[in-house]
């Protein structure tokens, strides 16, 4: 798979004081979008025992990252939960050290394409059919993707032989955007990590537009950023795109 260059994470909790949180989300994943985001990451960490909430807003997404037609306008991708993944009808699921193992979720999604459901093309395809219409017969599968974090080499060496599709390495700068960060990288760590990985390799903690790249040039494929996004998403896709090309 190829990994677009800009991976943009939505964090609900940077919405949750919004009169309406849901609906403001949506308008910003669609202002992302519009901006020439192709791949969205929704996380919402605020109530993992109550996922009405984050289930809500996955479907949400789903709508706008969907559009009209057979392909989607972005991949969406949700943190944590396999089962809103599947709820929703995301295309993948990003893993934690401390969640569901990959390869439980590769059984999980292994299964569930025993039940037969149209051909959806997958963006990160690499020759997706030209149609405007749906197969009259299932001729394949979209396959859900598994994205998976890891915070050292030994993790990055350990993922590579896990069935995932693309390995996030960081934090790479300190980051304000988790309560209990692990321990900062740096660029060597991002290095190091495209050394004993071929797979498709997200960079992650503390990029900007300022340092990103320097995040490409240390062997990333994609960038994840929430932050620098928030304030003027539009000029900050823009901004994030012209710079890692």
């Amino acid at each position: 798979m190829t990994l677009p260059p800009l991976y943009p994470i939505i964090d609900f909790s940077c919405f949750a004081a919004k009169p309406d949180p849901v609906l403001a989300i949506v308008r910003y994943a669609d202002e992302l979008i519009r901006a020439g985001a192709t791949l969205i990451q929704l996380r919402d960490k605020s109530q993992p025992e109550q996922p009405k909430q984050f289930l809500s807003c996955a479907r949400e997404l789903r709508r706008v990252t969907w559009g009209i037609g057979t392909t989607p306008r972005a991949t969406l991708i949700i943190n944590d939960r396999v089962d809103i993944c599947l709820a929703a009808d995301a295309d993948g699921v990003h893993l934690g050290q401390d969640d569901l193992s990959p390869q439980s979720a590769r059984k999980i999604f292994d299964s569930m394409s025993e039940t037969p459901t149209p051909w959806v093309p997958h963006p990160f395809a690499s020759s997706p059919p030209q149609s405007s219409e749906f197969p009259s017969e299932r001729v394949d599968e979209k396959k859900l993707l598994i994205g998976f974090s890891t915070h050292n080499l030994a993790q990055v060496r350990e993922a590579d032989a896990l069935p995932v599709d693309y390995i996030a390495i960081g934090p790479v700068f300190a980051t304000g955007s988790k309560a209990n960060p692990d321990p900062v990288v740096g660029l060597e760590g991002v290095r190091q990590a495209r050394r004993v990985t071929k797979k498709p390799l997200v960079a992650i903690g503390g990029i900007t537009r300022q340092n990103c790249s320097q995040v490409k040039a240390a062997g990333a494929d994609a960038v994840a950023v929430i932050s620098d996004l928030l304030e003027s998403p539009a000029k900050a896709v823009a901004d994030f795109l012209r710079v890692l090309g």
